[in-house]
């Protein structure tokens, strides 16, 4: 499949061939489903933790009589009927992650592709460097090329001024082509990649 490259400005730069078996797929919303569940799982802290019955140092003694005082047999302050007690089945520190074959991972980001390309919200330009760090530029380039929301993919590096310029535009990410993930790319409305993050990704997909 064929697509039109532009320049930052807006103007034809000539044109590219997209792998049909990267690009051009029957997006699963099934697979699409799990692989972000699997980043969002493993991106989680896993840091929750309250104090339980070991945690807490409290007096041993029984509290009141076992008999004749009225009250429920207690045995011990650390409990959670007291107050400065511990809880009883509380969240522990663990690790959310679990495992996706990597097979099923390449497969979820040839789709996360496709689906942008079969949405027509895929944009290929030619390079994504400026020459100087203004926001203001990047700002006017882009509401040129219709996009307000969007993940920029550029090479194996992000330019530098480039980097600097879209820290400021909200909705905006920018990550080099080994950091292009299937999350980052169905956030954003529109997707934009670079000549050579196409070469790159197809080159890791293939």
């Amino acid at each position: 499949m064929k697509i039109d490259i532009q320049t930052l400005d807006g103007k034809k730069s000539g044109s590219l061939d997209l792998s049909k078996n990267i690009f051009g797929q029957e997006p699963r919303k099934d697979i699409l489903h799990r692989m972000v569940r699997y980043q969002l799982a493993k991106r989680q802290s896993g840091t929750h933790q309250v104090q339980e019955r070991g945690d807490v140092s409290k007096t041993t003694k029984r509290i009141g009589r076992q008999k004749g005082g009225g009250t429920a047999r207690h045995g011990n302050g650390s409990v959670s009927q007291f107050r400065g007690g511990a809880k009883a089945h509380g969240p522990r520190s663990r690790s959310h992650a679990f495992d996706l074959p990597k097979k099923v991972r390449a497969m979820a980001l040839r789709h996360a592709l496709s689906a942008k390309a079969t949405a027509k919200e895929l944009v290929i330009i030619d390079d994504a460097s400026i020459k100087s760090p203004k926001t203001a530029d990047l700002r006017k380039q882009l509401a040129g090329l219709g996009i307000t929301n969007c993940l920029v993919v550029s090479g194996s590096l992000v330019e530098e001024n480039f980097a600097m310029a879209a820290k400021n535009i909200p909705n905006l990410d920018v990550l080099p082509s080994q950091g292009a993930n299937v999350y980052d790319i169905l956030k954003r409305h529109t997707l934009v990649l670079t000549k050579q993050a196409v070469l790159d990704l197809e080159a890791r997909l293939k």
